[in-house]
């Protein structure tokens, strides 16, 4: 017989080896993510009963009695001196899997994740929405938990987040700082946004826009003075507003982009890129400033321009995701491999690389 699976001890080491993630699943040893990659541990097959033990060890006591009856469910679990976690229960082919997000207790500051100080400022603006997106595994809650953070720490404030489940937790410094999560302290996104206006809100985070109701509470709380952060899962700032705009009939598409237009600040899309000679990740990102003419290629559905714009902007900051890349690679820290491999438009970066790019190492120094 097997030595009992002890999931406690277990994220203690993996956490140790700097691993971001953890699969559980029967049949197999368990899995660790690390730099963006699956590894496979050496330890024993996970059996049906280690994976139900695990869930019954950390799911919150309230949860217990049901939480082997459900098929889906998220929650938090919380290591003292650790590290907090992101676990999502799932059932695949009958039999019950763990997928858990390790969530650092110390909020870095956005100097420490090597982004563009143009963050600084467009985290300043005092109303609007800001939109950080990419797939998953990019970062982006850490950047929208850093961007939180420098409010915090600058401005005097209250910042409510609605999060499902709550993932950083945030201390009170220079704002007051009310976390709210989803199925305990407030029904739905959309009801969180819609009552935390009755809360003197300045800054308003919303953990994911999944829905159109979200979006229409996240447009209502931008066009009434509030800055609203949050994030989708769309890798370019094009495809973020394509996919705001789809959201709604085709009706209302005209008035949405209108009121997108006015009320959308910025969009910084990221991946994470893994450096095989540094043995470690770089973030490169797109960042969309909304200017006078972006606002006008919004109202009038020229969206596909808005490529050309941050190609060739220098005045506002905008950076193009090739451009961030080509840096990447004009400062050493990745190869022009690499950077190919993670462009949305390899044949443009090429260009760079032969000469058509003139860059500056000083964008990640």
């Amino acid at each position: 017989m097997s030595e009992t699976f002890n999931i406690v001890e277990f994220l203690k080491s993996a956490v140790a080896t700097g691993a971001s993630d953890e699969h559980l699943v029967v049949g197999h040893a368990p899995f660790i993510r690390k730099n963006g990659f699956i590894v496979k541990t050496k330890m024993e097959a996970l059996t049906k009963t280690d994976v139900d033990n695990a869930v019954m060890e950390i799911a919150p006591t309230a949860m217990r009695d049901k939480v082997l009856t459900l098929c889906d469910l998220d929650f938090m679990f919380e290591i003292k001196g650790c590290s907090r976690f992101r676990v999502n229960y799932n059932r695949q082919l009958g039999l019950p899997g763990l997928v858990i997000r390790n969530i650092a207790y110390d909020i870095p500051e956005l100097k420490e994740l090597s982004l563009p100080d143009i963050l600084y400022s467009i985290v300043e603006q005092p109303n609007g929405i800001i939109l950080v997106t990419g797939p998953t595994g990019s970062g982006k809650s850490t950047t929208i938990a850093s961007l939180i953070n420098q409010i915090n720490m600058t401005s005097s404030k209250h910042i409510v987040t609605i999060e499902d489940p709550i993932e950083y937790v945030f201390g009170c410094k220079k704002s007051v700082v009310s976390q709210r999560q989803v199925g305990v302290d407030t029904k739905t996104f959309s009801d969180g946004i819609k009552y935390s206006l009755r809360q003197d809100p300045d800054v308003i985070f919303i953990g994911e826009i999944r829905d159109r109701e979200t979006m229409e509470a996240a447009l209502k709380a931008s066009e009434t003075g509030h800055l609203v952060l949050s994030t989708l899962h769309t890798n370019d700032a094009v495809q973020t507003i394509n996919r705001i705009v789809n959201m709604f009939d085709e009706s209302n598409r005209f008035l949405v982009r209108r009121q997108l237009a006015e009320t959308l600040r910025a969009t910084i899309a990221q991946k994470l890129i893994y450096s095989e000679h540094e043995r470690k990740r770089y973030p490169a990102c797109e960042i969309m400033v909304v200017t006078s003419t972006i606002k006008d290629y919004i109202n009038k559905d020229n969206t596909e321009e808005i490529y050309e714009l941050l190609r060739d902007n220098m005045v506002d900051n905008m950076i193009s995701m090739n451009t961030s890349l080509a840096k990447l690679v004009d400062c050493g820290a990745i190869t022009e491999e690499e950077a190919l491999m993670n462009s949305n438009d390899e044949s443009e970066l090429e260009k760079m690389f032969r000469g058509v790019y003139q860059g500056t190492k000083a964008y990640y120094e």
